[in-house]
């Protein structure tokens, strides 16, 4: 039965990490543009703006189960684990101003916090995990599931207390896609269920599906620089304009 899933899955894997990671910038983009300068105009005489909202609403939602499941694949491929978070911490404090600048038109908040900080505790979240799962080799695999899941529980209560973007959503589909990173396809109930809020995220959790394992060409620091430069933008228009 798994070799026939693992078949009919190759069949579709043509899009190359590159591919997929410019389609979660779009998206993002889009989501971000709609809730710095297209909310603040919304009305309920305004049918055309809402349409345009709508639509950004459903394109927004394909980016984060996308960002999700290439910070697990970046946990298995980097070559240094502790670099790899060390950049997310650092592009963490680099964002948070044009975050707040973005979310809040202010240039200081602490009631809520960027997604890299998010991405860094799933990366720890699953580090722990892994590290766990090398020294549990030799007792029966059901007490590091059982050990998972309790800190897979503790780290959700941390990024909600962090006020962490996507807190506990975020720890977990982490945790399914590292869980099921061998069979993506397990991983997308489980993750989607824990944002059945956002229905049109499985087009996001869809997409991970046709990836082909290939990087594809990258500039990594780009990757990086994104995130902050466009809040930074957002944030810029937003105090401008005064909404």
């Amino acid at each position: 039965m798994i070799n026939i899933i693992n078949n009919c899955c190759k069949k579709i894997q043509f899009l190359s990490g590159a591919w997929l990671k410019t389609i979660a910038i779009i998206s993002m983009i889009a989501d971000h543009t709609n809730k710095a300068l297209i909310y603040p105009y919304l009305t309920s005489t305004n049918g055309f703006l809402a349409a345009i909202s709508n639509l950004f609403d459903i394109i927004g939602r394909i980016a984060f189960p996308l960002f999700c499941f290439f910070l697990v694949e970046g946990f298995f491929k980097t070559r240094s684990r502790k670099k790899y978070l060390l950049n997310l911490l650092l592009f963490g404090v680099i964002s948070e101003v044009p975050f707040d600048m973005f979310t809040t038109a202010s240039f200081f908040n602490t009631n809520w916090q960027n997604i890299m900080f998010t991405l860094a505790l799933v990366l720890v979240t699953i580090w722990i995990i892994d590290i766990l799962k090398a020294k549990m080799q030799s007792k029966p695999k059901v007490l590091w599931y059982v050990a998972s899941l309790l800190i897979v529980g503790v780290m959700c209560i941390v990024s909600m207390i962090l006020s962490l973007d996507y807190e506990h959503h975020a720890i977990l589909i982490g945790y399914f896609f590292y869980l099921f990173h061998d069979m993506p396809i397990f991983a997308i109930p489980f993750g989607y269920a824990s944002m059945y809020e956002s229905p049109w995220a499985l087009l996001g959790f869809g997409l991970t599906l046709t990836y082909n394992g290939e990087r594809g060409r990258q500039n990594k620091m780009l990757n990086y620089l994104f995130y902050p430069v466009h809040m930074l933008i957002l944030g810029i228009l937003r105090l401008c304009l005064g909404i």
